[in-house]
C-alpha cells in the first residue's frame, strides 16, 4: 500500500533518531518499492564503524544494489531526512534509484553544522549532480512542513 511522501519521511526521521541513539550522526534513509512497501531501512554508521562512506543513504544503496537489479531499483524511491550529499547522490545514480525524496535541504544542514569537522557539508544540491548525468532521476523535496522535526534530531549534536 502506497502512502504519502510525508509518511515515509516521518519513518526516516524515526530512523535518524535511532542513528543518533546508536552514537552516529542523526541521519536516516529508507527504500520504498513500487508497491509502497518499505524494503530497506538504514541508519548512518560513519562513526560507530569508522567508515567514511557510512552515510545512511550510501549504505542503503549498497545493500539495495546487491539485493535488487537495476531495472527494479529504477522504480523504487529512496527517502532521506536530509538532501543527499554528492557522495550519496553519486551512489544513487550508479545504483539506478529512480526517485529521491528528502525533507531538509543540504544548505539548511550546513547552517546547523557550520564548520564542524565531523560533517564538512557541501553546498551542492543533489539536483545539480543528477543533472550532470545521463539519467532523469526524479527529485522531490524539500518538505518545509517537516523541517522543524528533522532539525530537532540534530539539536545539540553539532
Amino acid at each position: 500500500m502506497k502512502h504519502s511522501h510525508e509518511y515515509y519521511l516521518e519513518k526516516a526521521i524515526e530512523i535518524s533518531k535511532e542513528s543518533r541513539a546508536a552514537g552516529n550522526t542523526p541521519f536516516g534513509a529508507l527504500l520504498v518499492g513500487p508497491d509502497g512497501e518499505i524494503l530497506l531501512k538504514q541508519i548512518n554508521v560513519e562513526i560507530t564503524q569508522h567508515k567514511c562512506t557510512g552515510h545512511a543513504e550510501t549504505q542503503l544503496v549498497e545493500k539495495a544494489s546487491m539485493k535488487y537489479d537495476k531495472a527494479f531499483l529504477w522504480n523504487c524511491t529512496l527517502y532521506t531526512t536530509v538532501e543527499p550529499c554528492s557522495m550519496c547522490a553519486g551512489a544513487m545514480y550508479w545504483a539506478n534509484i529512480g526517485t529521491v525524496v528528502y525533507g531538509l535541504e543540504e544548505k539548511e544542514l550546513l547552517a546547523m553544522t557550520g564548520s564542524n569537522e565531523q560533517n564538512p557539508t557541501f553546498n551542492l544540491p543533489c539536483r545539480k549532480i543528477f543533472a550532470a548525468g545521463q539519467k532523469d532521476i526524479t527529485v522531490i523535496g524539500p518538505f518545509p512542513s517537516l523541517a522543524k522535526k528533522i532539525a530537532e534530531v540534530h539539536n545539540g549534536y553539532w
